[in-house]
């Protein structure tokens, strides 16, 4: 494990996003009965949103092909960059069950019976500590969908061997193009563990795996500025056990709990947008 530390290269930009978020929570404090109360504490609360913002822990998973020439990355609903499959924990939530939950959510998989708790890389992205679990040996046909809405606009197995940086002084985009960010730092780490574990199918060099979209979201209008979803996902058959949803009588009220990671993931969207 190693950790680094990632300072953001646009200052303005970060003050421009902050000030909007400043203006936005406003808005909501001002135009809610429940909050305007609190409307006087309003900078203690923005300064300790944002400040939870980055300090709460990340957990994921680094999916491998059956090769380990390849990974399966996301990308959000918004932004252009990819990134592997993780999420904020929820209070007292477990790193090893954060990223099962978050995993299945991004990407509708089931991680819980691959996951090894010793296997992982650790990176500090200032004071967010970032901890993904290596899942080695996924077949390539494994049917991936996220679960959430509006949260992820692409899945795609890429390969590793472009996701390298397109030269030493920058880190955050790839030689193919693509934002790597958040992927970029685990690369040095997921390279040494690949070159001490034997992979299930033997890489061909003269015929290497090429990356693929496995799924993605499209937005089309219908009638009059109405917006839906369209998905395009490969044929693909699923690699676990799907869970039946319990909809039995009183089921859905009793289980009935708030998504706390849900409902935090909105509101930085919100702030954001």
């Amino acid at each position: 494990m190693s950790a680094i530390n990632r300072s953001s290269s646009t200052p303005l930009k970060n003050a421009a996003s902050l000030l909007k978020s400043f203006l936005t929570i406003s808005a909501v404090f001002n135009s809610c009965d429940v909050l305007r109360p609190y409307v006087a504490h309003i900078d203690d609360i923005f300064k300790d949103f944002t400040s939870y913002k980055v300090r709460v822990p990340v957990t994921g998973a680094i999916i491998l092909d059956e090769t380990f020439e390849r990974c399966l990355l996301v990308k959000g609903w918004k932004g252009t960059s990819w990134s592997f499959p993780r999420g904020k924990k929820n209070k007292d939530e477990e790193d090893h069950a954060c990223a099962i939950r978050e995993v299945l959510e991004e990407t509708g998989f089931d991680v819980s019976n691959l996951l090894n708790k010793e296997e992982c890389i650790e990176e500090m992205f200032g004071q967010q500590r970032v901890k993904l679990y290596i899942i080695a040996g996924v077949k390539d046909d494994t049917a991936f969908a996220p679960l959430t809405k509006k949260e992820i606009s692409e899945i795609a197995w890429q390969r590793l061997d472009e996701l390298q940086p397109a030269s030493d002084a920058v880190i955050s985009r790839g030689i193919t193009g693509l934002k790597l960010y958040m992927v970029a730092p685990f690369l040095e780490s997921l390279k040494l563990w690949i070159s001490k574990h034997q992979p299930p199918v033997a890489p061909r060099p003269d015929m290497p795996i090429k990356g693929m979209c496995v799924w993605k979201a499209k937005n089309t209008s219908i009638g009059s500025g109405t917006s839906t979803t369209i998905v395009d996902t490969q044929s693909t058959k699923p690699g676990t056990d799907a869970h039946p949803p319990d909809a039995g009588p009183g089921k859905s009220f009793r289980n009935f709990r708030f998504d706390t990671a849900g409902i935090l993931r909105a509101m930085e969207a919100g702030f954001s947008s």
